[in-house]
């Protein structure tokens, strides 16, 4: 755990990095509702991580804490006003913009503080249990995790500003998969929908659930380039008969009847990867493409998306060989709804404000922490989103 931290830390500062030698010391990028200013980001990772576990005397309990107690009891903060600055439960999108935030200086100095205090309390845990709990490490866990999705939203947010990152690349289709068509046919039948047993699970992640599905046929892999381009060339951006309702409303807002970042260069096509424009990879997973683009081509093609339980079947009884996932992440069918039996965790704003319809994603991304990779977990944007690593695979029957 002490390590995955520090891994962690590493390279959140290694954007930081990256993100000053674009944009300056002030770290200035022009407002936009899929963004957050980078310094507020930054300032909120380390907030998090001290309101769990340091101001949290509460911290070892875990999720046997009394949910009162944690509140009742908390403690004050390293940083003077920090919740007014970066509680982002109560501080607004819009508002974030307009803040007088501490500089980068003062604010790593406050991250590096805090990681001190976290690993000097991960330290006593290790010294009294030779095998701490779940419980135990759950709010360490939390902050890891935490962190290393919001070090996702900055790779994504240098792919919308340019910002090169030449490690942070998505890598050539699996060759074990040369079939970019290729499919795998499920018998269906009973399904466990979701976590449970030890380790560490998100709130909506458990209440496992037996779901019954019919046969079907899965995408052993992403839609590539490849096989996406042929609807863009057909007309399909401008064909209403593809999209759906909302879908429509969305594109006739958009500018170009494009994917995001591609542009047509003569014969080929090109794709803009974090500010360098490149000819486009056919083999790729089809990337930065929204849930409404998605429902249009499988209309095009004649085919669905999966919903997340035979997306979950699929990933859970096949091969890496068989069942090729971690490139983008998968729009599903499914809508973002508690599981039964949900209870929200201490960390009430993760999930229970956002069961609202946007759909479910599953798999990871290129960008991904390899930590947060596992089949069980559910990813959610709205559906307009195209600034995510996001792509899909269809399924038929």
């Amino acid at each position: 755990m002490a390590e995955a931290l520090l891994i962690s830390r590493r390279s959140l500062f290694d954007l930081v990095t990256a993100y000053r030698a674009a944009l300056g010391d002030k770290f200035h990028v022009p407002y936009s509702p899929a963004l957050n200013p980078p310094l507020w980001e930054l300032g909120h990772i380390g907030w998090f991580e001290e309101y769990w576990i340091d101001r949290n005397l509460h911290f070892s309990e875990g999720l046997s804490a009394d949910q009162g107690a944690i509140e009742k009891d908390r403690t004050a903060s390293l940083l003077p006003d920090a919740d007014n600055l970066y509680d982002s439960s109560n501080v607004a999108h819009v508002t974030r913009w307009r803040l007088a935030l501490p500089d980068e200086s003062a604010i790593v100095s406050y991250l590096n503080r805090i990681r001190e205090r976290t690993l000097k309390r991960l330290r006593s845990i290790a010294s009294n249990h030779a095998a701490p709990s779940d419980d135990q490490l759950y709010f360490f866990r939390l902050a890891l995790f935490h962190e290393a999705m919001h070090r996702e939203a900055w790779i994504y947010m240098a792919q919308h500003l340019g910002i090169s990152l030449r490690d942070q690349q998505p890598q050539t289709a699996d060759a074990r998969n040369t079939a970019s068509n290729a499919e795998l046919l499920l018998e269906g039948g009973r399904w466990q929908l979701g976590s449970s047993g030890a380790g560490f699970a998100f709130d909506n992640e458990l209440g496992a659930s037996e779901v019954f599905l019919k046969l079907y046929r899965i995408d052993c892999s992403p839609v590539t380039w490849q096989r996406f381009l042929p609807f863009v060339e057909a007309g399909g951006y401008d064909d209403h008969r593809w999209w759906s309702t909302d879908g429509w409303r969305w594109r006739q807002h958009q500018e170009q009847a494009l994917p995001r970042y591609l542009i047509r260069a003569g014969t080929t096509w090109q794709r803009c990867c974090f500010g360098e424009w490149n000819e486009l990879d056919l083999s790729l997973p089809a990337i930065n493409l929204n849930m409404h683009e998605a429902q249009a081509w499988c209309r095009w093609a004649g085919r669905r998306l999966p919903s997340e339980a035979e997306w979950e079947m699929a990933a859970c009884t096949s091969t890496a060989k068989d069942f090729a996932w971690g490139e983008v992440w998968e729009w599903t069918a499914s809508a973002f709804a508690p599981y039964p039996g949900f209870t929200a965790h201490p960390y009430r704003d993760y999930s229970q404000p956002w069961f609202d319809g946007r759909p479910v994603l599953r798999g990871a991304s290129f960008a991904t922490d390899p930590g947060m990779r596992h089949p069980r977990y559910r990813n959610f944007f709205t559906a307009e989103r195209n600034d995510i690593f996001a792509g899909f695979r269809s399924c038929a029957l």
